[in-house]
């Protein structure tokens, strides 16, 4: 458009002059905007149409054949270039350079039609080089798309790959844990529950009351020393227990119906709170044995910021027993005694939903630890 504003050395401006530059003003900005590029096409084929009834138009035809270079319509700006030829035949050519100022519709200087044909030299070479550039700007944003799209898949697999490690550690603990606890009731279990016997058959046959005070005292400790290991020994296996698959092991030995188990909790559920949750997952799929025509069921535990979440529900639509029946109580007394709720509900199905609070740290004692 700079370029064609050139003419104005060569051309008195007027009302055509003028209705020329807008209507070029329009093209251009159609070039910004229109996504469609028979439309473009259309737009510039009518403003080259105008050169024919107004010859001041082709001294903005450059300005319209840079959209269409850039986007290869080339036919179009061939018939721009065939009607520039027409219209500038039709006006006639000024061969004294001399006098460059005319007015319009008047004949064109020689050396404004070498800038217009000039013109539409840079036109092409601007659109060439304006199409390479959005070239390298497709590639590059293409190129960061897939290193942002790598990194994301990276760091995705790092976390997956470092949960895997966590939940192999965790499940080799557990399982060091079984095998301590075994290794201590096998073998040092034994040799206390020896040593006891042994104490209690010395203090039967022994005749020597001097003996008697010591016999006791090494009964007495022997008998702590026993009940210290039993309760080691049941903390080990109880912490060594984990929910999912204790939980998931009733789910797969479970075959009445299918059920579709979804676990969203920690590793770190306390001991109470996990243990309730599966008396409570087996006696439901006890029931739902029993007392339910279900064809599928869902069993969901969730861990939130302020409780644990147990959901138990089935598609079943025979008549339960009342809440009152011991299978239900016994799941609300369980509940209950941790402070949580229970919620029973025989809306299409049968649904068990209990929560159990989290408590505060200054709250838990040292076997909940």
């Amino acid at each position: 458009m700079l370029l064609c504003m050139f003419s104005l050395f060569f051309v008195q401006p007027d009302f055509l002059y003028v209705t020329a530059f807008l209507f070029a003003v329009i093209v251009c900005c159609a070039d910004s905007f229109a996504g469609n590029d028979r439309i473009f096409g259309l737009t510039c084929l009518i403003f080259f149409l105008t050169g024919l009834m107004d010859p001041d138009s082709i001294l903005f035809f450059p300005a319209a054949g840079y959209g269409l270079f850039r986007r290869r319509l080339y036919p179009v700006a061939g018939a721009g270039m065939l009607l520039f030829c027409i219209a500038l035949f039709r006006a006639g050519i000024v061969r004294n350079m001399t006098d460059v100022s005319v007015s319009a519709g008047a004949a064109f200087p020689l050396l404004l039609i070498c800038l217009e044909l000039f013109g539409f030299l840079t036109a092409f070479l601007l659109a060439e080089e304006t199409r390479t550039r959005e070239a390298l700007e497709a590639e590059l944003r293409r190129t960061q798309d897939d290193s942002t799209e790598r990194d994301l898949l990276l760091t995705e697999k790092n976390r997956s790959i470092q949960e895997k490690q966590d939940y192999e550690i965790y499940t080799a603990t557990l399982r060091e844990r079984n095998r301590i606890a075994r290794e201590i009731h096998d073998n040092v279990g034994h040799l206390l529950s020896r040593s006891i016997l042994l104490v209690g058959a010395a203090k039967a046959v022994s005749k020597d009351a001097a003996l008697t005070p010591t016999l006791d005292s090494l009964d007495t400790t022997l008998n702590s020393a026993m009940n210290s290991i039993r309760t080691s020994v049941h903390d080990l296996r109880d912490e060594a227990v984990n929910q999912e698959e204790a939980v998931r092991s009733l789910v797969s030995d479970f075959t009445f119906c299918p059920v579709r188990f979804q676990y969203d909790a920690g590793r770190t559920v306390p001991r109470d709170v996990k243990y309730a949750f599966i008396s409570i997952s087996r006696e439901a799929l006890s029931n739902i044995m029993r007392h339910s025509n279900a064809t599928e069921a869902v069993l969901t535990i969730r861990e939130h910021p302020a409780l644990y979440q147990l959901c138990i529900e089935d598609n079943g639509t025979m008549i339960r027993k009342s809440e009152n029946g011991m299978g239900l109580s016994n799941m609300r007394d369980r509940v209950e005694k941790l402070g949580g709720n229970i919620h029973f509900s025989a809306e299409k199905g049968f649904r068990i939903l209990a929560t159990i609070p989290k408590r505060r740290q200054d709250d838990e004692t040292d076997t909940d630890r």
